[in-house]
């Protein structure tokens, strides 16, 4: 199957061209900051940090935010992919990278469809429970993009 990713025409061209690995690949760079500038400040301001600023106003801000970046970081990086699945797949750093993406979305699905989501939005304080799953929010994206830059090392 990774031998059949390899062939697909985005692979072709992306190995191809340059020019077309160079865009894409920036992109992949600005989903991630786009991600990581939107979520750890959201999770620091759950969790506890500029508690003047009011999280009403700039949750739903940084949630959009991050996930536009999401969405790009995801697209770029199953594109980059495709370049090289069957050294990606064998890669330590890229299934650590991988491990840790899944429990990052786990985490941000269970804060974001929780009551105390509900809650924060509407002017209420963060739980002890919130903050702690902001916290490893914070650590997780983190483990993301460093496991990501590891990943060219190995």
């Amino acid at each position: 199957m990774l031998e059949a990713i390899e062939t697909l025409p985005l692979a072709t061209l992306l190995r191809g061209s340059g020019t077309a690995y160079l865009l894409v690949n920036a992109t992949h760079i600005l989903g991630l900051a786009l991600l990581i500038g939107s979520i750890l400040p959201l999770d620091l301001r759950l969790a506890g940090a500029f508690p003047r600023t009011p999280l009403p106003v700039i949750a739903p801000l940084l949630r959009g935010t991050a996930l536009l970046g999401l969405t790009l970081a995801t697209l770029t990086g199953l594109a980059l992919f495709t370049t090289n699945p069957t050294e990606y797949a064998t890669n330590p750093a890229f299934r650590i990278k991988l491990a840790l993406f899944a429990a990052a979305l786990l985490n941000a699905t269970l804060v974001t469809r929780g009551q105390a989501w509900a809650q924060v939005l509407s002017g209420a304080s963060s739980p002890p429970a919130l903050r702690l799953m902001a916290m490893l929010s914070a650590l997780l994206w983190l483990g993301v993009l460093l496991a990501g830059r590891w990943i060219g090392f190995l």
